[in-house]
């Protein structure tokens, strides 16, 4: 088994109206820090996205992952098969370590590793061979649930050959193996995928019964706050008491801040708030803006108004602290008349907005006051209402 150490943090969730405050930026780099929901990372078909690289050169890097770790490693006719392994490994640990904000370790060329939860849970890494169903199937698994996209499956990441795992567990009638996607390393998408994840999870257990192995890459993220959130909505535990218990299993970071906002997510029906984002600048001849709930690999365009002399983007966002910041024709940069984040251990600087209930007396609101309580938990109306929605969810599969 890995040797993984844990290193806790606050799972408080913001309380602060949403305004933009003046206040001086500094026009530094941009880089992931641990402040919020906006702490992810969009998937690549490669893995070496250093979260602290410096504004464009971060897509960059991550596109050219296999000329800086497999290609020219693979040129080194000294490196065998085992070496490159371990080097895919080394990198994979290392930013997982940097964008979760805990030591983590995960190392592919031991094989598949798992540990049981519950006796009827199980949490792991990912399955890498057909032979690997098998193995899963003498200790009583009857749902294989698999959280990978399909990027982590490339072979410039792992090479997993999930076709041929899915083809050969259908040989048999005594185990099913889903698919439910969620990005890895990207604690907004965990939010926004978690309540039909965990519905498609909660009928698929319903219907196979039995073990369920829940997994993603290395079993450390997604797959242990999807097998949380399921102990916490279905299965009648406090968020705290099932996450201590997984944590006495397996040392992982599940996402706690992602889990809560998906719960007020489903309890006050996916609320919304538009948001205006704006750049003075009439001379240049583009600007974009990364982060906010797209995550620090994608790019949105604004439009530019003439009348007010603007560069103009509206967005929609659910509740939640995002960070982000703007590219002016190539250049990134922070919008000085928004509010900026403090500068982070290496002196890099974001844009935010935190977007919350204006009303604080609202049912909305004191719902998410007692999410930030750590031993919230649900109330029965609360949990069969969580319930009535996950057995909602179409299972297309």
């Amino acid at each position: 088994m890995n040797c993984l150490q844990n290193l806790p943090r606050s799972s408080a969730l913001p309380l602060q109206s949403f305004k933009f405050n003046q206040r001086k930026a500094p026009l530094s780099s941009c880089s992931f820090n641990s402040l919020g929901m906006m702490n992810s990372v969009d998937q690549y078909p490669s893995i070496a996205v250093k979260v602290t690289c410096r504004n464009y050169k971060f897509s960059k890097i991550a596109d050219n992952f296999h000329l800086q770790a497999i290609s020219g490693s693979m040129s080194s006719k000294e490196m065998n098969d085992t070496e490159v392994e371990e080097e895919k490994s080394d990198i994979y640990s290392n930013n997982m370590t940097e964008v979760m904000g805990a030591v983590l370790t995960y190392r592919h060329e031991l094989g598949m590793t798992y540990n049981f939860i519950r006796p009827d849970l199980i949490v792991g890494s990912c399955l890498q061979t057909p032979e690997d169903v098998d193995k899963l199937r003498q200790i009583g698994v009857k749902t294989i649930f698999c959280l990978q996209q399909n990027p982590d499956l490339d072979s410039r990441y792992f090479g997993v050959d999930i076709s041929a795992i899915q083809e050969y567990a259908k040989t048999y009638d005594d185990i099913q193996h889903l698919r439910a996607e969620i990005r890895d390393f990207d604690s907004f998408d965990l939010r926004m995928q978690l309540p039909a994840v965990v519905g498609k999870l909660y009928n698929a257990i319903k219907r196979n019964g039995g073990v369920t192995y829940v997994h993603c890459t290395a079993g450390l993220g997604r797959a242990p706050a999807v097998t949380l959130a399921y102990m916490f909505w279905v299965q009648g535990y406090k968020l705290s008491e099932a996450h201590r218990l997984l944590l006495s299993k397996r040392s992982c970071f599940p996402k706690l801040d992602a889990i809560k906002y998906a719960t007020a997510d489903i309890l006050t029906g996916f609320r919304k708030k538009s948001v205006t984002f704006s750049w003075k600048n009439k001379n240049c001849t583009s600007v974009e803006i990364s982060g906010l709930d797209i995550g620090w690999g994608q790019r949105m365009p604004l439009t530019y108004n003439e009348k007010q002399g603007l560069w103009i983007m509206e967005r929609e966002l659910p509740e939640g602290h995002y960070e982000y910041k703007y590219i002016v024709d190539g250049e990134w940069l922070c919008n000085k008349d928004e509010q900026s984040t403090y500068p982070n251990k290496d002196g890099h600087v974001n844009n935010y907005v935190d977007i919350i209930d204006d009303d604080a007396t609202s049912i909305n609101s004191a719902l998410r006051k007692r999410l930030s309580d750590d031993d919230f938990d649900l109330t029965e109306d609360e949990r069969l209402k969580v319930r009535q929605f996950l057995e909602s969810r179409p299972d297309d599969e």
